[in-house]
């Protein structure tokens, strides 16, 4: 006998958001044939929920709706209700927010949508409360309204629907620009950023605040391009106060989703994996730019955490970890004076407590806090009379008792599904992180991530969505293929393994023929043989993650580089003419596109490498090289007698050591510079 009351037809599935409501009340079904089949058979709507699994409000409508018996038997009987985790189903997820968006003018997450047996919106809306609250109708009067309104004013709904569809389908046209692309666009953006800046917390906007990590990528680029002190200024003051603030995990490494707040402090305290790889990057690459320790110590706490807490065995990345635990959002991380008082004792305990914000009050809900450090460690270790290192050692002991006391606790909910864009994303990081840091884990743990993905998320040369207890399923979306690209070309210039890239290349060709718009340009989001939806939508804009189109658009350059094949510098031009109307306009909107077309725009480094791989020579070569920010390159190695290496990456190809000692060629434009033996040799030429 089971120990649940109720079991749906989602027991079956792998998703843990899913899973997690296949014991509600509701008579739940994931999105397919027998859901949708069974509204056309019945002529009964469709109640589509759309969430996903670190989701607060989620939760909170499940307990409150979802489990409600009397709540589950209206929409039993009037609707076909189907659950839909936005993390798998991106694709249905963007259409029918989109509808929410044009419904509502806000859109979010928990989603809920009626639909048409034929899938077409005719109303929707995000959270709504069981009861009337706030004007806020309470969903059974939604729930009954929506029915009634179906089965007794049919033409109406109808008609609202088809309206509503045929604009869905026309929010998906873009036609390239012909406007000669200048780097005059970049000024623009840049302005338009400035206007939006923070000068006391960083970041752009008011609260909530997200971590804005492309943006950032940006305007490093913007620096190296124009030498512009303010745009540097912007892009430390957000990574010190996102570092410095409680949206960090001060214990444990990692970055909560975004701030409530505009200063930084109170965090949604679900962690992400995507956010983690993004802000990842943009440390390493701020460490690079200016050398400073703190977005070293960042990256690397950012890359244990998910080497810790977010690994798979075989490999894989998992998608997130919740904000809830023990059905509070937040209690896993906050602490109060005295729980660490008792932990650390007398002095220390007082020390570690004024550093990091805790008090007596707190700085959160019920006289809690969450660390943070508002202080600058000398003049706090001068206040307090002590040597900078005593402070340190103080600080540093109190962070791994408390941690140890952290681990103890009932953690927040794991996602621990594998999805291949997000895993492409992190892929990228640890493998950039190889190279910036000099670090070999980092490398084998990118090696054994592309590895995993290849085997077991690559099937028949095709890609598939997302990953769990060794089963892959559904279609993969072009950010599936063009993540996993950009991560593949990342870890073959950590390794030089030419099957990494090899792979890049057929995923590439893959995509090209799959996903790409022979008669308006640039990607579709879904491929030409998947599920037919009521629209098929294109995104270039770089939300949350960036787009598929954004990541394509840089990785393709680099495979043309790298093959001289100008197919692929064709497809990413074509979609930075689709783009440019927008980018100097809603540049916090289309951060990696701008980083596409910088590369674009600049005459990227064509860095070729010949020589035993196992020298220590190349090593020295590989440290000058990635020890400047240097983001508009591809680089390329091969053995000194390895002569196939030229046939597949035409940079290598007719390049030899020069008096067998291992050599460097900086090209660009396919024209290279004389070669040379020594770092500082290759210093020079990194620069001219």
């Amino acid at each position: 006998m089971s120990e649940h009351k109720f079991t749906n037809h989602l027991i079956h599935e792998t998703s843990p958001y899913l899973i997690q409501h296949a014991h509600n009340p509701v008579d739940w079904y994931p999105w397919g044939d027998e859901a949708l089949e069974k509204s056309r058979q019945e002529d009964k709507p469709i109640l589509l929920s759309v969430g996903y699994a670190a989701c607060h409000w989620c939760h909170v409508m499940e307990g409150e709706s979802f489990e409600n018996e009397a709540i589950a038997q209206v929409m039993n009987e009037n609707f076909v209700c189907i659950k839909v985790d936005r993390e798998e189903r991106p694709d249905i997820d963007a259409i029918y927010m989109n509808a929410v968006q044009m419904l509502t003018g806000h859109g979010g997450w928990p989603m809920t949508v009626f639909l048409t047996p034929d899938l077409k919106p005719y109303y929707g809306g995000t959270y709504f409360p069981p009861v009337d609250r706030q004007g806020m109708p309470g969903f059974p009067r939604v729930l009954l309204a929506m029915a009634e309104a179906y089965q007794t004013k049919r033409d109406e709904v109808t008609s609202s629907a088809d309206a509503i569809t045929a604009e869905l389908q026309k929010t998906n046209r873009f036609t390239p620009s012909d406007e000669i692309l200048t780097s005059e666009v970049f000024n623009q953006a840049y302005a338009a950023l400035l206007a939006g800046f923070d000068k006391t917390y960083g970041g752009f906007g008011r609260a909530p605040k997200f971590p804005p990590s492309m943006a950032l990528m940006f305007l490093l680029r913007y620096v190296q391009r124009t030498n512009t002190p303010e745009a540097l200024h912007m892009v430390e003051v957000t990574l010190h106060r996102m570092a410095n603030g409680g949206m960090y995990d001060h214990l444990g490494g990692g970055f909560a989703r975004y701030s409530v707040d505009n200063y930084w402090l109170v965090p949604h305290f679900e962690k992400m994996l995507y956010d983690n790889a993004l802000l990842a990057r943009v440390y390493l690459q701020a460490y690079q730019a200016t050398k400073r320790p703190l977005y070293r110590r960042v990256a690397e706490e950012i890359l244990e955490y998910v080497m810790r807490d977010l690994t798979d065995r075989a490999g894989g990345f998992y998608s997130s970890e919740d904000a809830d635990s023990e059905g509070e959002e937040g209690k896993f991380y906050v602490w109060t004076k005295a729980e660490v008082l008792e932990i650390l004792g007398g002095e220390d305990g007082e020390i570690f407590c004024e550093f990091y914000d805790i008090t007596e009050t707190g700085n959160f809900e019920h006289g809690q806090s969450i660390l943070n450090s508002p202080h600058n460690l000398d003049s706090f270790a001068e206040r307090k009379n002590l040597t900078i290192e005593a402070l340190k050692q103080i600080l540093s002991g109190g962070r791994k008792k408390l941690f140890y006391v952290r681990e103890h606790r009932l953690r927040p909910l794991l996602d621990n599904k594998i999805l291949t864009a997000w895993n492409g994303l992190m892929l990228t990081a640890f493998a950039e992180a190889a190279n910036i840091l000099g670090r070999d884990d980092y490398r084998l743990v990118a090696q054994r991530n592309a590895d995993f993905l290849l085997a077991n998320s690559c099937k028949d040369g095709r890609l598939l969505r997302t990953c769990k207890d060794g089963q892959a399923k559904l279609n993969g979306y072009v950010e599936d293929y063009a993540f996993l690209i950009e991560g593949l070309l990342a870890v073959y210039e950590a390794t030089f393994e030419v099957k990494y890239f090899t792979a890049a290349r057929t995923l590439a060709d893959t995509m090209i023929e799959q996903f790409w718009d022979d008669q308006e340009q640039g990607f579709f989001f879904t491929s030409k043989d998947h599920e037919a939806l009521i629209t098929r939508t294109k995104d270039y804009f770089d939300n949350a993650i960036p787009s598929g189109n954004s990541v394509a658009a840089l990785a393709l350059q680099k495979i043309s580089l790298l093959t001289a094949d100008s197919k692929y510098q064709s497809c990413a031009l074509a979609i930075l003419r689709v783009a440019q109307p927008f980018l100097s306009r809603y540049p916090n909107a289309f951060g990696f596109m701008l980083c596409a077309l910088d590369f674009y725009l600049s005459e990227p480094k064509e860095i070729a490498i010949i020589g035993s791989l196992e020298a220590h020579e190349v090593r020295l070569f590989i440290e000058e090289i990635y020890a400047r920010f240097l983001p508009n390159k591809v680089l390329a190695a091969a053995e000194a007698n390895d002569s196939s290496a030229g046939e597949t990456i035409k940079l290598l190809a007719e390049k030899s050591a020069i008096e067998d000692q291992p050599t460097v060629y900086v090209c660009r434009n396919y024209t290279c510079l004389s070669p040379v033996n020594t770092p500082a040799e290759l210093a020079e030429r990194l620069i001219e």
